[in-house]
């Protein structure tokens, strides 16, 4: 029978299969939500079948992923809660920004438009790709000691090398080439309306010891807001790294975010 409580969309960042948001997804759907968490444009149905056909994500950029979650709320009864992490965290603010979504929640969030914040650590990360300018139209992969530095820095080697066999895909290059020049692009697909008055609730999150998203840019990223007088708040994890979403600390995290919706009536 299909769920009939408020709608839910996950949305994955780079690196990392829709699949990884499975545990989430049970857990919403146990608290009465109605989730589904659906790939990027060009992902497989599963982790190999993705590594297998690296190609087929290749080239997609920061606006070709919203329109692509644009079109899956759209077919959906009631505005959903867009739930993203990473890069997905930039895209759950488009969708919002957008009045596409009911709220949103933005788990470590890639830098949007007006992020001057770029600690060494995620320029380490991002530099995975940007390094060779060819790769913006290309998928990148991570090594399993890459992954170790930008997600699974705050947990075992063992955990960490463990979600990497696990949950780990080729991802396209273009939206880190895009994110990098966005200060100076007028037209950049990593601009969200930070002023719309009458969005949804909005939840920024903070890993303290994050190195692909430091806490610095979340709380950048919140100032941004300043100016529009919808909700707009954030909630750091001092112990957290970038692999929050998925390693043996998912639930916390995931039981402040189910909070703070049951806060605001959601």
């Amino acid at each position: 029978m299909a769920g009939t409580g408020t709608p839910v969309v996950f949305v994955h960042g780079l690196w990392l299969h829709a699949d990884s948001w499975g545990n989430w997804v049970d857990l919403f759907r146990e608290a009465g939500y109605t989730p589904q968490a659906p790939g990027w444009p060009g992902d497989g149905d599963t982790v190999e079948d993705t590594r297998k056909q690296p190609d087929r994500v290749a080239g997609y950029g920061i606006g070709d992923v919203v329109d692509h979650y644009a079109r899956v709320a759209g077919l959906l009864e009631t505005r959903p809660i867009v739930i993203g992490h990473s890069f997905g965290g930039l895209i759950a603010q488009r969708l919002l920004g957008r009045g596409l979504a009911a709220a949103a929640v933005a788990i470590d969030p890639a830098p949007i438009k007006g992020v001057m914040t770029l600690p060494p650590s995620a320029l380490k990360v991002a530099g995975i790709a940007l390094r060779n300018p060819a790769n913006r139209k290309r998928a990148v992969a991570l090594t399993a000691n890459q992954f170790r530095y930008g997600f699974g820095n705050a947990v075992s080697e063992a955990e960490s090398n463990e979600l990497y066999e696990r949950w780990t895909i080729p991802s396209p290059a273009k939206p880190l080439f895009e994110a990098a020049v966005a200060n100076f692009a007028p037209g950049s697909p990593a601009k969200v309306d930070t002023g719309n008055a009458t969005r949804g609730p909005l939840l920024i999150t903070a890993g303290g010891k994050d190195h692909t998203v430091p806490a610095a840019i979340s709380r950048a990223t919140l100032k941004l807001y300043r100016k529009s007088p919808a909700v707009t708040e954030l909630e750091e994890f001092p112990g957290k790294g970038h692999s929050l979403v998925l390693d043996s600390g998912w639930r916390e995290v995931a039981d402040a975010v189910l909070a703070w919706l049951e806060g605001h009536s959601l």
